[in-house]
Formats: C-alpha cells, sequence, structure tokens
C-alpha cells in the first residue's frame, strides 16, 4: 500500500491551512529578500514546501544536505525538484577530510556505540553543512510538524534560532493527512521509501520503517533513548520524551 493510500485524506479546514502556509512563505521572502532558504530534507513535508515556493512562485532559494550517507532514493529527488520546477537544489556536502578523520577514528558504524559519536557524526554531516547554507541568510525555512513528536509539538509558525536568524515553520500545524492529501492532490514528487512505512527518513544507517502503533519518529536512530532523537537542527531542551502521534493503523 502507497502511503497516498494509507494517509491521504481531506481533514476540516485544509484549505486555510494551506493558504496561511502561503502566507508565511510570502512574508519570510518580503522580510529577507534575498536572504532566506528553504532547508529541505527531502522528507514529504519539505516537498510539500518547495510545491508551494514553486506553485507560488514565492522567491525562496532551496538547499539540502547530502551527508553522504542518504538512501538513494533520497538523493534522486534533487535532480527530480530541478527538472519538475526549474530550480535550482543547493547541495552542501560535509568536509571531505572531517569525514575521513572521524571515520578512520571510530569506524563506520560510530553512531551505533555511543549516543557522542552519534551526534558527532551529525555534526560533521549536517551542522557544518547547514552552517555553511546559513551563513549568509537571515531566514530560513523548515517543514516542522507539531505532531511529529513531542519535542516539536510547541512548534511556531516563525521562530528565532540560536544565531538570532528568523526560522519559519509554515506547516506547524499541519497533520499527516493534510501532507499526503496534498501531495496526492498536486502529484508531488516524494521518496518511494515513505511507501515501505517511513514516514521519517535520514541518513541510512539511522533510519527503519516503523510498526503499527509505533510514533512518527521511531525508526530514526531507534537504539537511543527517546529524548536523545534529535540531530542538533531543531531541538528544544524542556521538551517531554514521550510520542504525541502514532501513525500507521491510525486513520481517525
Amino acid at each position: 500500500m502507497t502511503a497516498i493510500a494509507l494517509y491521504d485524506r481531506l481533514t476540516p479546514d485544509f484549505d486555510s491551512r494551506v493558504a496561511h502556509a502561503v502566507s508565511v512563505l510570502q512574508e519570510a521572502a518580503r522580510d529577507h529578500a534575498g536572504r532566506v532558504v528553504q532547508a529541505t530534507s527531502l522528507g514529504a513535508e519539505d516537498m510539500v514546501l518547495t510545491d508551494l515556493i514553486a506553485r507560488h512562485g514565492v522567491a525562496i532559494a532551496i538547499g539540502t544536505l547530502e551527508t553522504g550517507k542518504l538512501h538513494e532514493q533520497t538523493v534522486a529527488l534533487i535532480p527530480r525538484i530541478e527538472q519538475r520546477y526549474g530550480l535550482t537544489v543547493e547541495v552542501y556536502r560535509p568536509e571531505a577530510d572531517a569525514v575521513i578523520h572521524f571515520v578512520k577514528t571510530h569506524g563506520e558504524r560510530a553512531m551505533y556505540e555511543s549516543i557522542d559519536l552519534r551526534k558527532g557524526c551529525c555534526g560533521i554531516r549536517k551542522l557544518e553543512p547547514l552552517s555553511r547554507m546559513l551563513a549568509d541568510r537571515s531566514a530560513w525555512v523548515t517543514g516542522l510538524r507539531r505532531e511529529q513528536s513531542n519535542n516539536r509539538g510547541d512548534v511556531p509558525f516563525v521562530e528565532a534560532d540560536d544565531k538570532g536568524r528568523t526560522k519559519y515553520n509554515p506547516l506547524a500545524d499541519w497533520t499527516w493527512n493534510d501532507i499526503w492529501h496534498y501531495i496526492a492532490l498536486h502529484q508531488v514528487p516524494y521518496n518511494p521509501l515513505h511507501d515501505e512505512f517511513m514516514p521519517s527518513i535520514g541518513c541510512e544507517p539511522c533510519t527503519r520503517a516503523i510498526a503499527v502503533g509505533e510514533d512518527f519518529r521511531a525508526g530514526r536512530w531507534w537504539w537511543e533513548d527517546e529524548k536523545a532523537k534529535e540531530c542538533g537542527l531543531h531541538v528544544h531542551e524542556d521538551a517531554a520524551a514521550e510520542p504525541v502521534s502514532s501513525l500507521i493503523g491510525d486513520r481517525s
């Protein structure tokens, strides 16, 4: 069964949420002209944002982190975006020397050895490239949603990040059903791994499919304590550990 077949459902006020997301994107482009980027993970939410940006002609750059450990299905979305929308995707990769040193010192499976090593890997492959993506920007756009986890349960539409940049989360109030209804409605390209029960997709060694009853991000860093399940891109220190949503089998 495809993710569209499983999750696509029109929910009350869907059109209002779409209109509001577009207005948030337009605000970002207006208030940070030439200095705002969508930091896309190439997941379902971010593909919706890219479609909204392209469909409404919003002047926001598109950038992604190619960590060197992504699934081939994820990487394949980059040229698909460029071909479908006529947009250039800025691709930021980790510093090769840093990756070589880390792997030589700690091994290819370091992420499984300790939380510190896993976060060290995320730092090299995600955080440092992100810092380059945002270096000359005053704002960025993300696909964060409140429904994703308790760590994200209070995500606002607009906030300041830890460097004082403005961070826009246009889909903060969207449900998982909203995401897939939009994808189906507009035939948005998406990662086929979503059809294999992977709602949250990161690097290949750190992502697995989820089972019936598991929460949205259970397939990310599944060997770690729930409190540790962030790579450092989006963290709220006071967030509770419990999941807020279970996706498979929940069609209510």
